[in-house]
């Protein structure tokens, strides 16, 4: 048990989180050196931590270590910057509207198709399932509760699920990342308390033509869903960034 008084230990998440969020954000921009016996200094902790913690960053493509030199933080093209980490830290930094537009227009190149496909493959218990999240949806939004904890858990249950219901595994595999945009969307305060009522249309006529095997509403509807955000983003300009935990 920790004694009162003692400072909680930092973990090794702990590090990875402020590292990450520095790089990601600018602070350590490509190109800059740093050692790890500095690192460990500046964030009270050993240099084991430390170096799990880069080892992480590294497999991202964000940094890279060498003997004698010491850990440089390498260019943004060469950055993971589909992983869901990476993406939750820019999201939270100076580029984040810029991050946001990129994320929705991935959505765009995504969910209509896969909107058209799981109609055409989904399995029956999908199209229910689609449908009953839609009207949970439909219920919060009217309530006045689009952006609180219980409407995001249903709306991001709804998107995975389509894009898993595709069928197709590398769409599959961008799930993670839709799921990433629409969290960010809500914990920086851009998700409307009451959902334009359209976009709850949209997502009901998704899951009616899934269900029935339509394909080419499915996608259209599809798309009219990522097009009401698009819309949305069109007028955010440098908001505020998070506060850091």
């Amino acid at each position: 048990m920790q004694r009162v008084g003692e400072r909680a230990p930092v973990l090794h998440s702990d590090v990875l989180d402020r590292l990450g969020r520095d790089i990601a954000h600018g602070a350590c921009p490509p190109g800059s050196v740093v050692t790890l016996s500095t690192l460990a200094e500046e964030h009270g902790v050993s240099r084991t931590v430390v170096r799990e913690a880069v080892r992480v960053l590294e497999s991202l493509g964000m940094v890279e270590s060498r003997r004698r030199v010491g850990v440089r933080v390498r260019p943004v093209q060469d950055w993971s910057v589909l992983d869901p980490q990476l993406v939750s830290w820019r999201l939270t930094g100076p580029q984040r509207d810029d991050q946001l537009h990129r994320l929705t227009e991935i959505r765009l190149a995504i969910e209509p198709t896969a909107a058209r496909l799981a109609a055409r493959k989904a399995a029956p218990e999908v199209g229910r399932r689609l449908l009953e999240l839609a009207a949970t949806l439909r219920r919060l939004g009217e309530d006045g509760r689009g952006d609180d904890e219980e409407y995001l858990q249903a709306d991001v249950a709804f998107h995975t699920l389509l894009i898993e219901a595709s069928g197709n595994d590398m769409l599959a595999a961008l799930q993670d990342i839709i799921a990433a945009v629409l969290i960010g969307r809500t914990h920086l305060r851009l998700t409307p308390a009451n959902p334009v009522p359209v976009s709850l249309d949209h997502h009901e006529a998704v899951a009616r033509a899934v269900a029935a095997g339509d394909e080419d509403l499915a996608e259209k509807h599809a798309r009219a869903v990522v097009m009401e955000v698009w819309h949305e983003l069109r007028d955010v300009n440098l908001t505020p960034p998070l506060a850091q935990a």
